[in-house]
């Protein structure tokens, strides 16, 4: 039997609209992570994020020796993704969520991991921060311009145009094909911001990239999780 996954729950602000689910960095489900979390929810989200390196000792990792990170995100593969995501929207639906007011946002691996979800998951909305893995799969998932197409859910793609790991080419590969899943897709580029930018524990960060980008993320749950709330305000 496969070990529980430990989930992060932050609960809403006021009533309750719906839920989010948050996907890590490779950095693990550290402070930053939290409170992304925790911001989310005073929107009125009930929000989740699952320990996605809870098999490898959920570590919370720094951000200056990327080698750290390498056994940890190694140990990902397609099943046990699939299975900490599924608990997540477990927590959600055990507490009331449906399926269309459920969302979810990652943010590099889990940006990547978002669109997974959407293309899995008959969800309300998805939302990717420079999630890599656009034209070579990772975590033995197909690339992302392959699953694009097959979103089941309306996405957000975030995305700087001075990421080194995430040419501006490959990008507008990903802006075609979500655009080919008959959804409502939207993908943002700034042309000043690298990757992690939304993140400000790091270097990288760019504050009016993230400023930007953080209020069209409220803003796509609000218009995609917003029109599924029943009648007394709770998804």
């Amino acid at each position: 039997m496969s070990e529980a996954t430990p989930l992060s729950v932050h609960q809403p602000t006021g009533p309750r609209r719906g839920g989010v689910i948050v996907l890590q960095e490779a950095f693990g489900v550290n402070g930053h992570i939290e409170d992304v979390c925790a911001r989310i929810a005073e929107h009125g989200w009930l929000v989740v994020a699952p320990h996605l390196f809870h098999r490898t000792g959920d570590p919370q990792l720094g951000y200056e020796d990327f080698t750290l990170l390498q056994p940890h995100m190694l140990a990902l593969a397609p099943a046990e993704i699939g299975e900490d995501i599924t608990t997540a929207l477990h927590h959600l639906s055990d507490a009331g969520v449906s399926p269309a007011a459920t969302g979810v946002v990652g943010f590099c691996m889990g940006g990547t991991l978002a669109m997974f979800t959407a293309t899995e998951h008959q969800i309300g909305a998805a939302v990717t921060f420079y999630g890599g893995g656009v034209t070579r799969g990772r975590f033995g998932l197909a690339p992302l311009v392959e699953l694009a197409p097959k979103l089941r859910a309306p996405w957000l793609g975030l995305y700087g145009d001075r990421d080194q790991g995430i040419p501006v080419d490959e990008v507008e590969q990903l802006r075609t094909a979500a655009a080919q899943s008959g959804r409502p897709t939207e993908l943002v580029r700034y042309p000043q911001a690298e990757h992690g930018f939304n993140c400000d524990r790091r270097s990288s960060f760019h504050a009016e990239s993230a400023a930007d980008a953080w209020a069209r993320m409220l803003s796509w749950f609000d218009t995609h999780l917003g029109e599924h709330l029943s009648p007394n305000g709770e998804g």
